[in-house]
């Protein structure tokens, strides 16, 4: 048979023109006597139509490693600066036997050290998931990136979130490592690799093929 639009040699049963596309009006191969068979399931894919790769749980653990090496270094040049110049005065104290003088002299340095480390992790995960790379150091490293639900870059406020949910209330005492565990432990367990600050912020952790 011929195509009605541009006339081509159409072969018989075909349900389109293998010229320009035309429709010829013949019955799917899909179809039988009984009715339209259901279409394949449709596996998820990415805004660019690739399938999506979730991030496994190990990938996920060596990818953290990384990031806390990598933090961990500029946390003891800061300790270093802050502490090494106090050492005689330290020294000094000691021998003078005044314990609330060292602590009144040092808790100060303490706590602005706490500060800046909280401050600087929450910012370092955040703004490095939420920029244009989706991954922090560690996760660039090993081919993995943040997104929202639905595949698409996920905001500053989205990853703060995830922040938060995850390694913000692990700092919590007693409570806290024993819910990041479990929070660590749902991304090998669960459909899509999500932990539970993941399932809590809407986010994914993706692979790249």
């Amino acid at each position: 048979m011929y195509c009605s639009r541009c006339g081509a040699t159409v072969a018989d049963g075909a349900v389109f023109c293998s010229a320009c596309g035309q429709s010829t009006g013949a019955a799917s191969a899909t179809q039988t006597q009984v009715g339209v068979l259901p279409p394949p399931p449709a596996q998820p894919q990415t805004a660019v139509g690739i399938p999506v790769l979730y991030a496994g749980f190990w990938l996920r653990v060596v990818a953290d490693i990384i990031d806390n090496l990598i933090l961990y270094i500029p946390a003891g040049f800061l300790f270093f600066l802050l502490f090494a110049g106090m050492m005689p005065m330290l020294v000094r104290m000691g021998n003078e036997g005044n314990p609330m003088t060292v602590i009144v002299t040092f808790l100060p340095r303490i706590l602005m050290l706490a500060l800046i480390g909280i401050v600087g992790r929450w910012l370092y995960w955040s703004l490095m998931e939420a920029s244009s790379w989706q991954a922090t150091l560690g996760k660039k490293a090993l081919g993995l990136y943040v997104t929202d639900m639905e595949g698409r870059r996920a905001t500053f406020g989205r990853t703060s979130g995830r922040y938060w949910a995850g390694r913000g209330i692990a700092i919590v005492p007693y409570l806290g490592w024993l819910y990041y565990l479990i929070s660590c432990i749902m991304a090998g367990l669960t459909e899509k690799k999500q932990a539970l600050h993941d399932t809590i912020a809407n986010c994914l952790v993706l692979r790249k093929a």
